[in-house]
């Protein structure tokens, strides 16, 4: 038995008795890209996978389906519906005359339903199938004449492996139609033509596609694991099983081997291809053996639960400790125990048991003496296992104290500087108290202050509106006097005035002058005026205004 992976090229997938080494050494060389989406799509040929044996859309659907996803092209455009029902060489010549971009949306929109973005991406694949999976007319001859991105399309649509339309991936055109017509392995990373190896078992001869270097016997599904106890090999037809597959489907029980010579069972795995059974203990100890240096954590732990599984009915007393064995590494491994020891823990427990093997145990059995030197051997060897099991222990718990003397050590450190930083806290705690009530006391006495001022603001301000009281009422008052003192200049000037204006009068009438008659009319006329104007109520005097009413002089 040997692992086996999508990424073995066909001469690696030799049986693991003859070359286990190299088996177990490869590692895949696919990008990840490779590996078969999970969208729920149809992954296999249509003769294996589980899709194929749904019941397909009823005609309405069909009609319905094809209106939704297009319905029929223009005569310059092709659409996938016309790749999968129309003939060939009508879609290679109309493809010969778009340009490239149109070609890489054809893909696209392949890729965007394999990849499930689609309304119903399971019913576009399914309707697009079941036209290529009917027709009769797509052979070697017809397929010759497609064009490169048309059949990469009929492939696809047929595998349900989107890989085929990876630019990265240049298969030629017959390996193509090979693949199409399942001549050749579907899985790139393999290309094996069919049947693998020439073989005429019932398996490869009946089921199609189907490779027996890289294929489950039971699933018919490949994928790119290496170095690992996922996939089962038989030892006399090299067809490969998932561990799963075998478990599920009763493949994996107890039994009695035919190279067994004391008749005791053990674990065994009855191949479906060819019915033999083959051993599980020593396969998983070679694999052990030979893979798990490379394995990290994560995958012993893997391995490890495949191993637990596949000896978890085992009856025998090897495969009960094994069974226990894992479970035990497997907690110790959740509880910290590093990779590399639960690695030589579960490798010293193989040499434990190759102790207690079947011959052994039979000499044991047969009662006949044994040599004092053989004796002698014998607890010497076991005296040394026991020795070196308590040295791996005893590292293995040195390392332990050392590491919780280190977290101790770490705990402390971080609990001083914890405690640091308390006192710290602490220390600037009560100087942001003395500060919140230095400024507590800032703020009441400003507010004091405020007060304060506020206070002489409303007394000034009293006083002011008393100030501008006492200025209003000596205003008014100046004003009366001022007035009063202007109406009796005003007055006593007006008499003087009058008295000169008599004076004058009497000096005109003694000279009697009998021209003068006009102008002393005149001057009369200005004597009454004046005279009128003096009797007449006097106007309220403007105290600010410096004018004088003078009167005219004499004409």
């Amino acid at each position: 038995m040997g692992t086996s992976s999508g990424s073995n090229l066909p001469h690696q997938m030799l049986p693991p008795r003859q070359q286990l080494q190299t088996v177990l050494s490869l590692a895949s060389s696919d990008p990840p890209h490779l590996s078969r989406s999970s969208s729920g799509i149809v992954r296999e040929s249509p003769a294996e996978s589980a899709s194929s044996q749904e019941t397909w859309p009823t005609s309405k659907s069909i009609m319905a389906k094809k209106t939704e996803s297009g319905g029929k092209s223009g005569p310059d455009k092709v659409s996938l519906q016309d790749i999968a029902r129309e003939r060939v060489e009508l879609v290679s010549e109309r493809m010969l005359r778009l340009p490239e971009g149109y070609l890489e949306e054809l893909k696209n929109g392949l890729k965007a339903i394999l990849d499930g973005n689609g309304s119903q991406p399971v019913e576009e694949f399914m309707f697009l199938q079941k036209f290529v999976q009917t027709r009769s007319d797509l052979n070697s001859k017809t397929l010759v004449r497609a064009h490169r991105v048309q059949l990469e399309i009929l492939v696809v649509i047929k595998t349900g492996i989107q890989a085929f339309l990876h630019p990265n991936i240049n298969l030629s055109q017959t390996n193509l139609i090979e693949i199409f017509l399942h001549k050749r392995c579907r899985n790139i990373a393999c290309q094996n033509e069919l049947p693998a190896d020439d073989c005429r078992c019932e398996m490869c001869a009946n089921r199609k596609g189907f490779c027996n270097l890289c294929m489950c016997v039971i699933c018919s599904k490949f994928d790119f694991a290496v170095n690992t106890c996922r996939w089962i090999g038989c030892d006399v037809c090299s067809h490969w099983t998932h561990t799963d597959c075998a478990i599920r489907d009763g493949e994996i029980s107890m039994g009695v081997s035919a190279k067994s010579v004391s008749g005791m069972g053990e674990m065994l795995f009855k191949c479906r291809a060819c019915n033999h059974t083959s051993e599980l203990l020593g396969w998983v100890k070679d694999v052990f053996h030979h893979c798990v240096p490379n394995w990290d954590r994560e995958a012993l732990m893997k391995e490890l639960d495949f191993v637990r599984r596949i000896f978890r009915g085992s009856e025998d007393t090897r495969g009960r400790k094994l069974f226990w064995k894992c479970e035990e590494i497997i907690d110790k491994i959740k509880g910290g125990l590093a990779e590399a020891t639960a690695a030589k823990l579960i490798l010293m427990f193989f040499q434990e048991i190759e102790l207690d093997s079947p011959k052994s145990l039979e000499n044991g059995d047969s009662g006949g003496m044994i040599a004092p030197q053989d004796a002698c051997n014998r607890i010497a060897e076991v005296v040394k296992e026991t020795l070196r099991k308590m040295e791996i222990v005893g590292e293995e718990k040195t390392r332990m104290y050392k590491k919780a003397r280190l977290g101790l050590e770490e705990c402390e450190r971080e609990m001083e500087e914890k405690a640091k930083e308390v006192a710290e806290l602490k220390m600037e705690r009560q100087k942001k108290k003395q500060q919140i009530e230095e400024v507590e006391r800032i703020v009441r006495l400003k507010q004091a202050e405020a007060e304060m001022f506020q206070l002489k603001a409303n007394e000034a301000k009293m006083e002011a509106e008393r100030l501008e009281r006492i200025v209003k009422a000596k205003k008014e008052k100046t004003e009366e006097e001022y007035a009063s003192n202007y109406l009796k200049q005003r007055l006593s000037e007006a008499e003087a005035e009058k008295e000169y204006l008599f004076q004058k009068l009497k000096e005109q009438e003694s000279g009697g002058n009998g021209g003068g008659e006009a102008s002393q009319s005149v001057m009369y006329s200005k004597i009454r005026e004046m005279l009128s104007g003096y009797n007449a109520p006097s106007p309220r005097v403007d105290p600010r205004s410096n004018q004088r009413n003078h009167f005219g002089s004499n004409p």
